[in-house]
């Protein structure tokens, strides 16, 4: 099986990839996680992303599609794509790679959530910049105000997860996502969840969905 996940910032998407891609048997594929590994490998890949956000600039459709290529061949397991793809040049380009694979992508599923319950989340959400673990002070906090479970490290509110910067963020989302959407529902594997939930449920709530119109198909 091979899925891919979508959410607003906030939507907490990285939390469903990760439990959903270990209840499930899946390789958590996230663009940004694949990027610093190959950055830290030094690879020829890594170093043309590293230049790309040295200067502050999006890494190229072209290149995101070759670094996610070369991170699949990798791979003999079913993926969960968590990030990616972010517009319809690079899907097209994943489903043109599974198609030369006599692969398919199985579902794509969204994690709906109304904008204004994003920038509320958003400015509960705490960083640690050390380990990388993020908490919301509502729904996940710390088991010790502003410190990090795992390591002990002072935890952080991000400059981009602001109110004012957050509305900024979801404008951008909207203009690259809308589009990427609109081309998954002419396939119809578009599938959408309500994100207005416990962590626990949204999960369940996907699993079921796959096995009802995923794994019985």
């Amino acid at each position: 099986m091979n899925l891919i996940l979508l959410g607003y910032p906030g939507s907490g998407k990285g939390t469903q990839s990760k439990s959903l891609s270990s209840k499930l048997g899946l390789i958590h594929l996230s663009t940004g996680d694949i990027f610093r590994d190959e950055i830290g490998k030094k690879t020829s890949l890594g170093m043309q992303v590293a230049d790309y956000l040295a200067g502050g600039r999006l890494v190229p459709d072209k290149l995101v599609l070759e670094v996610i290529k070369s991170r699949l061949e990798k791979e003999d397991k079913g993926v969960l794509f968590d990030g990616f793809p972010r517009t319809v040049e690079q899907a097209e380009g994943l489903d043109g790679y599974f198609e030369s694979k006599n692969k398919k992508l199985d579902a794509v599923i969204f994690i709906q959530l109304d904008e204004n319950e994003v920038v509320g989340r958003l400015n509960s959400r705490r960083s640690c910049l050390k380990c990388g673990r993020i908490y919301n002070l509502v729904t996940n906090p710390p088991k010790t105000e502003n410190t990090c479970d795992g390591c002990g490290d002072k935890l952080v509110m991000r400059g981009d997860d602001k109110p004012e910067v957050v509305r900024k963020r979801l404008m951008v989302f909207r203009d690259l996502t809308e589009p990427l959407i609109a081309y998954y529902k002419t396939n119809g594997m578009f599938f959408e969840i309500n994100g207005n939930s416990s962590p626990e449920a949204i999960t369940e709530a996907i699993i079921t969905l796959l096995k009802n119109k995923i794994i019985k198909a």
